[in-house]
């Protein structure tokens, strides 16, 4: 097995904060997912929750709880801030690409999209972006290199959400297969 770069305590505090946080993010994705009707469509609702049921949309919900864990995982542990930052973008990353990925390969491959597995495979590639990150942080001593791209991908990301919410360019992955729609609702 692979020598920690960090000290033994510090690990497993984290890997548990990564099990809890998969399970947070899993939990918050569903409440995002409907908090935009919920709120009887405010604005302020659309910024981070699902205003359609656009594959995009559905990456979107993950993003706020996946970032405000990482808050608190940095409350919890102390690990250099550059490896940690490069670790959870790098997770953060997979997460966003594995889910429209999976898929539009499933879909593809059987012609039609199975709502069990889209909710599955969100929960499942959560669960393996939070073991990626843990990974990075724990093992990989080389991680804190790629701080400066880390922070470039995090900020282009949250640009790209507020701006696609409320003007989405017209591709398939901000298509809402249900009315045919891109973005919010009119």
């Amino acid at each position: 097995m692979k020598k920690s770069v960090i000290d033994e305590s510090t690990r497993k505090i984290l890997f548990k904060l990564e099990i809890s946080g998969a399970v947070f993010v899993s939990i918050c994705a569903i409440v995002l997912h409907f908090l935009y009707s919920l709120s009887g469509n405010a604005i302020w609702a659309a910024v981070f929750s699902a205003v359609n049921e656009s594959v995009w949309e559905h990456i979107k919900i993950f993003t706020l709880p996946y970032v405000l864990w990482g808050f608190v995982e940095l409350c919890w542990v102390r690990v250099p801030f550059r490896r940690f930052l490069s670790a959870k973008v790098i997770g953060l990353y997979f997460l966003l690409l594995s889910i429209p990925i999976f898929y539009y390969t499933y879909t593809f491959i059987i012609g039609k999209n199975i709502p069990a597995v889209d909710i599955s495979c969100g929960f499942v590639f959560t669960a393996i972006s939070f073991v990626i990150s843990y990974k990075l942080i724990a093992y990989a001593p080389f991680i804190q290199k790629y701080y400066k791209i880390s922070v470039i991908l995090l900020v282009l990301y949250y640009l790209m959400i507020g701006y696609f919410t409320f003007l989405p360019p017209k591709l398939e992955l901000f298509r809402d297969p249900v009315t045919g729609t891109f973005g919010l609702p009119i």
